[in-house]
């Protein structure tokens, strides 16, 4: 038969058979990753020109990383998640493995930040991989909780407090945290004693403290989100130029490509704020279109893990939920300056490959358990 049909991302001849959450998550992702490569052009047209003299040069990268992404996404969803979980710790080992070259001084150096990994043209940051991974063997740890006895437990939850600590010496306490509470989060609706949970969450809240601590480039970036006009061109610089483009967006926006912040004014226009260059251009009605896609995907997710009765499967979808849906929030509120400056993206509109990967890996996870699903369902009638 024919391989390249399959590897076609648009190509499902079976969607037929799909449950009706399943397809709306197919077609929700695709206008995500659309939405997210328009928004990328305009906010990433002038740093193009300024960094290579092509104003389309991360446009075409991030375009790149798409299709790699939504091939790879479609090879996902036609592997069984009993297949995928039986070679998820050894994707797991590989990730932290490479988290583990750039602890060590292997990672490329960017904004003062060892997260990437080089190799060749092509930067990769491990954490990000790390994610569907991540979320993959807290199922199987937190899904299975009561049958493991406490030397399989104690071992994994040592491997994800090493895991963490690596993230966080990178270091990238915003992905730490992201990680480490969808973990959190994901042992909570999985049963784990309520008591065993608190004394995790207080060790989490003073680890998160003795970093800031230790690191007061974390601190400022605290004291200046409570008040950044008292820094307006210091480190409170980010926030007030995000502000001011969002509100310069008003109620319908100045228009796709006619934003003045992003040239040169607001930093990481293209990554951490592009969420700022998007209302601006699109306003108040833009933002609320966004936001109901967000619902709108949230929603789904939740169904597909209501419906979902096998608990394994149903924690791989409360943790892709929790990761796509969670870090988009956390990057607008940065935005809008509802919480600290942090460097997580939003997922497929910020640019990097990595990210791009990531997002769509673990849509892909989500997809397949709401096809098992359904499959399981019509079977048992």
């Amino acid at each position: 038969m024919n391989i390249v049909p399959r590897l076609i991302p648009f190509y499902q001849p079976d969607i037929n058979t799909w449950s009706l959450e399943a397809r709306l998550l197919r077609w929700l992702t695709f206008l995500w990753i659309a939405l997210g490569l328009i928004i990328l052009f305009s906010a990433s047209y002038a740093v193009g020109i300024e960094d290579s003299g092509n104003g389309w040069y991360y446009f075409q990268r991030q375009f790149f990383w798409a299709v790699i992404g939504l091939i790879l996404f479609k090879i996902i969803i036609q592997i069984p998640i009993s297949y995928i979980l039986k070679w998820s710790g050894w994707g797991y080992v590989a990730c932290l493995f490479m988290i583990f070259l750039t602890v060590i001084g292997l990672g490329q150096n960017i904004n003062g930040a060892q997260r990437w990994l080089s190799l060749g043209p092509i930067q990769i940051q491990p954490s990000e991989l790390l994610k569907s991974f991540l979320i993959l063997q807290g199922a199987i740890v937190f899904g299975g909780w009561k049958k493991l006895n406490w030397t399989v437990k104690g071992t994994w939850l040592g491997i994800f407090a090493f895991t963490l600590a690596c993230i966080l010496k990178q270091p990238n306490l915003s992905t730490t945290a992201l990680c480490g509470m969808t973990l959190w989060l994901m042992a909570l609706a999985g049963g784990v004693p309520y008591l065993q949970l608190m004394v995790t969450a207080m060790g989490g809240v003073l680890v998160a403290g003795l970093s800031v601590m230790v690191n007061p480039y974390q601190l400022r970036r605290i004291t200046s989100f409570v008040d950044p006009w008292a820094d307006a061109r210091g480190d409170g610089y980010q926030l007030v130029q995000s502000l001011l483009a969002i509100g310069s967006g008003g109620e319908y926006g100045v228009g796709f490509g006619m934003s003045q912040q992003k040239l040169f004014y607001l930093p990481f226009q293209y990554t951490d704020f592009i969420f700022a260059v998007f209302a601006e251009e699109f306003g108040f009605i833009g933002c609320l279109l966004l936001i109901l896609l967000l619902v709108s995907f949230t929603t789904i997710s939740f169904l597909v893990a209501i419906r979902c009765h096998h608990p394994t499967k149903r924690l791989i979808a409360v943790g892709v939920m929790i990761i796509l849906i969670g870090q988009s929030l956390i990057n607008i509120g940065v935005n809008i300056g509802a919480l600290p400056t942090t460097g997580l993206p939003f997922p497929f509109l910020s640019y990097g490959g990595s990210s791009v990967l990531s997002s769509l890996m673990l849509v892909a996870l989500l997809i397949r358990v709401a096809i098992e699903t359904n499959i399981t369902e019509k079977t048992s009638v």
